[in-house]
């Protein structure tokens, strides 16, 4: 078993309190708020708040991940070159987002029980990030902001900013929904955060595929008033900060085919699900 902890002494004795310090613990720990969604299978999210020593209330999330199947195992060791855990892997992400100059959390705690081939049970704790998912207030935003485009702007040179600096870094994202972008409105200016970096990888081949997409699940997922009034805008940004290596008219059709391979995907799951509704027992 391995456990790394890089936090302040305050929020470390709130951990060892709360036996968060532990890959037993963790997994015993029953309290906080869990997070369900759909496709988690062997993942348990855990929004968890503690006091530090100092009477303050920190807010962590727990991810805890169950036994994992060989292959996947594997497989994350071809990925990565080592034996490394779920939890390791986003654990280690974090730390190499933040190193770039990436927004994005804290990696707060990383515990790891590993068998002979993989993973027997691993945990990550990470700080929270402030504001909300752009998916949940992209919206209201643009609304409130209908009249000033001036700020719309700004934010799209900031997403734009944001991704660039990651592709830039030599990494990819590989879920880079709106979902995973967070806004955060109480500065002056808003600021952005990159979330959820489970799958974050540096390709050592075909960055270009990787690179659209990332960005054609970026489009996929983003309102549509935004993309057609911004998102010329956010490419011209995204390639002053991030090379193109290609024309960028090749890079603007391969996104856009990429969107809409998703677009069709999500239809035939839609028209599959209506049918196995239609023919299940009344």
């Amino acid at each position: 078993m391995t456990v790394r902890i890089q936090c302040d002494t305050s929020l470390l004795t709130a951990l060892r309190q709360n036996r968060l310090d532990t890959v037993a613990g963790a997994f015993a720990y029953g309290g906080g708020t869990d997070l369900h969604k759909a496709g988690l299978d062997n993942r348990r999210r855990t929004r968890v708040e503690v006091s530090d020593v100092a009477g303050n209330t920190r807010v962590v999330y727990l991810k805890r991940y169950g036994p994992e199947r060989p292959m996947t195992a594997i497989g994350r060791w071809f990925e990565h070159g080592r034996r490394v855990s779920p939890a390791g892997v986003e654990f280690d992400n974090i730390n190499a987002a933040r190193s770039a100059g990436i927004p994005t959390m804290e990696a707060v705690a990383c515990g790891e029980e590993f068998s002979l081939i993989g993973a027997k049970r691993s945990f990550l704790l990470a700080s929270e990030v402030p504001g909300d998912a752009l998916e949940r207030c992209f919206e209201d935003f643009l609304d409130r902001n209908a009249d000033t485009p001036r700020e719309v702007i700004a934010i799209t040179g900031k997403l734009a900013g944001l991704v660039a600096a990651l592709h830039r870094a030599g990494y990819v994202h590989r879920d880079l929904y709106a979902s995973h972008v967070f806004m955060d409105e109480s500065p002056h200016r808003p600021e952005l955060y990159l979330i959820d970096l489970a799958r974050m990888f540096r390709p050592r081949r075909r960055s270009f595929r990787w690179r659209v997409k990332d960005l054609a699940q970026l489009k996929y997922s983003m309102p549509q008033r935004w993309l057609a009034s911004q998102w010329e805008g956010f490419l011209k940004v995204y390639f002053s900060g991030a090379s193109a290596g290609e024309p960028v008219e090749v890079w603007a059709q391969a996104i856009d085919a990429k969107v809409a391979w998703m677009r069709a995907r999500s239809e035939r799951k839609r028209l599959a699900s209506v049918a196995a509704g239609q023919g299940g027992p009344t």
